[in-house]
C-alpha cells in the first residue's frame, strides 16, 4: 500500500507537478495496480511447474531468427556532439544524480 507520505515522496523524486486531487487520484490508480498484482500472485500454482512456463510459450518453431548485431556508426556523430552541455575527450558528460539513502 502506497501511505500518501510515500506517494509525496515519490512525487519529489520525480520532480512531478501534481495537485492535490491529481495526486490522489494517481496514488488511488498505484494502489489498484498493486492490488491487482497481488491477487496475481496469490493464485497457487504446483510447484512442479517452472515459473518460465506460466506465459505464453514462443517455441522455436515459430520464431524468427536472432539476428546477428551489427554496429553502424552515425553519420550525425559532429551534430549529437555539438548539442550536448559538457564534453570531456568527445565523451558527454553526464552530472551525478544527487540521492540520498532511505529509511
Amino acid at each position: 500500500m502506497i501511505t500518501p507520505e510515500l506517494f509525496d515522496h515519490l512525487v519529489e523524486l520525480a520532480a512531478l507537478e501534481l495537485s492535490p486531487t491529481e495526486a490522489e487520484y494517481l496514488r488511488q490508480q498505484l494502489n489498484n495496480q498493486l492490488k491487482a498484482l497481488q491477487e496475481l500472485v496469490a493464485i497457487p500454482l504446483q510447484e512442479s511447474i517452472p515459473p518460465a512456463l506460466h506465459g505464453v510459450s514462443f517455441p522455436a518453431e515459430i520464431r524468427p531468427p536472432i539476428r546477428e548485431d551489427e554496429w553502424l556508426p552515425s553519420s550525425q556523430v559532429e551534430a549529437i556532439l555539438k548539442q550536448a552541455p559538457e564534453l570531456d575527450e568527445r565523451y558527454i558528460v553526464v552530472p551525478d544524480i544527487p540521492h540520498q539513502d532511505l529509511e
